[in-house]
């Protein structure tokens, strides 16, 4: 009843998945992903019995994971229309409709070297969720979730990601979703701002790391006529960082007769991140570009801030994204090191948009239009759903020089984040991108 084929992880040839469905001569087509998998009893049946009720293409379902001797519930997530991303967790093992598979593949008109995966369940019209524990599989990547978060902007798989943006674009033409090279909108007219650029720095509990930021920020250096002032707003911390701040603001004081630092204190209801970035943006003392540093980060040198006012003054930007560097506290150098995001370009970055999980750092953002759309108010994709909104109407400009310190430590919001975390973090994404398609086919 079932055709059981072994492929080697999600990066596979179109030449793989057309020999499966060649070869699969039963009902179902069962596609597993790892070597060692032990069924729960029916488990087998059980995914069956759901892709026959359910008129799926594919099911796949919960699962455990073996480490060792150490066994843990893993859970995967309900797919969606904007489940783009090419890494999306289905687990180990999938079941097919053989003859839903077959007619798939005879559509699959590109020949992928890795792929063909891909390809072929962005074409599948139903993938089901079975929310039950059925099977184990072997887990053979025990990363911490912090190490694993940058392996699609790893150099070394620079030629896969060119196929995946390749595959998600043909993707999106075919759904009427794919948007077309130079098609902007106007952007919103300027008015008077106090500053050109604000540095825009939300913090909460960052006592160990907040001055450092906040030193970098301030260190900036700008050329006239231009100007910079620094916003810090603190969500209600509790561990002395409010107390640093205002530190640093005494000390300004006592050696300035002028302070370009300004401190907003959050009132006790909830901000997130989104939120004190929002509550920045519209403060009367915000500048025509916002640019972001995160309270544990640092700018690469002094000229971070003109290099951003360079490049906006430079085109019609809504957004302009930099390059940071990965480094642990004191500095050294991180693999994979330089993070530059090349895979963006001005044809089709905003369409590789959707299926990448990010745009880059460090961010800044035209204030007129900023003020126009607003973060969500959450503390995790915030920065991505701007993203997302912005290059769907108006063109995003890139610096290629490395202008930021992205420090790794083990305080870091995404440091190792655990099943239900990463869980809840990759949905909200999927549902900010479903969103956007569904704003882009209307």
């Amino acid at each position: 009843m079932i055709s059981t084929f072994y492929l080697p992880g999600r990066v596979c040839g179109t030449k793989a998945i057309k020999e499966i469905a060649a070869k699969s001569e039963e009902k179902y087509t069962m596609i597993c992903l790892k070597p060692e998998i032990k069924w729960v009893y029916l488990g087998q049946e059980r995914m069956i019995q759901v892709l026959e009720m359910s008129g799926a293409t594919m099911v796949y379902a919960d699962h455990f994971a073996k480490i060792g001797d150490t066994v843990t519930q893993a859970p995967v997530i309900d797919y969606q229309i904007g489940a783009l991303r090419d890494d999306f967790d289905f687990g180990a093992v999938m079941l097919w409709d053989t003859e839903k598979l077959k007619a798939i593949v005879a559509q699959m008109d590109t020949e992928y070297e890795f792929a063909g995966l891909y390809d072929l369940r962005l074409r599948a019209e139903k993938l089901e969720h079975i929310p039950e524990y059925l099977y184990y599989e072997v887990e053979t990547d025990t990363r911490k979730s912090g190490e694993k978060l940058f392996d699609y902007v790893d150099p070394r798989n620079r030629q896969v990601q060119i196929e995946m943006e390749q595959c998600v674009t043909a993707h999106l033409k075919r759904m009427g979703a794919y948007l077309k090279p130079g098609e902007y909108k106007e952007l919103p007219q300027a008015e008077d701002y106090p500053v050109t650029a604000s540095v825009i720095i939300p913090c909460k509990n960052r006592a160990r790391t907040i001055a450092d930021a906040v030193h970098s920020a301030l260190n900036q250096k700008v050329r006239a006529p231009y100007s910079f002032n620094v916003i810090v707003v603190d969500d209600n911390s509790t561990d002395g960082t409010a107390e640093i701040i205002q530190t640093i603001s005494n000390d300004l004081k006592q050696h300035q007769t002028t302070s370009n630092l300004v401190y907003i204190a959050q009132d006790p209801t909830w901000h997130a991140i989104g939120g004190n970035w929002n509550v920045a943006i519209h403060d009367p003392r915000c500048g025509k570009y916002a640019i972001q540093l995160d309270s544990d980060d640092t700018y690469f040198d002094e000229t971070t801030v003109q290099k951003f006012i360079d490049a906006f003054e430079s085109g019609n930007y809504g957004m302009v994204i930099g390059t940071y560097q990965l480094t642990n506290m004191s500095g050294e150098i991180l693999p994979p090191g330089v993070i530059d995001h090349r895979e963006w370009t001005d044809d089709n970055g905003r369409n590789n948009a959707l299926r990448i999980n990010g745009l880059g750092a460090p961010r800044g953002f035209y204030v007129p239009l900023l003020r126009t759309i607003n973060y969500p108010t959450t503390k995790y994709g915030e920065d991505y759903a701007v993203g997302l909104r912005i290059s769907r109407d108006y063109p995003i400009g890139r610096i290629y020089d490395v202008v930021y310190n992205c420090r790794r430590w083990e305080d870091n919001s995404d440091a190792n984040c655990d099943i239900v975390a990463m869980n809840r973090n990759n949905w909200y994404k999927d549902r900010l991108r479903t969103w956007e398609l569904l704003a882009r086919l209307k």
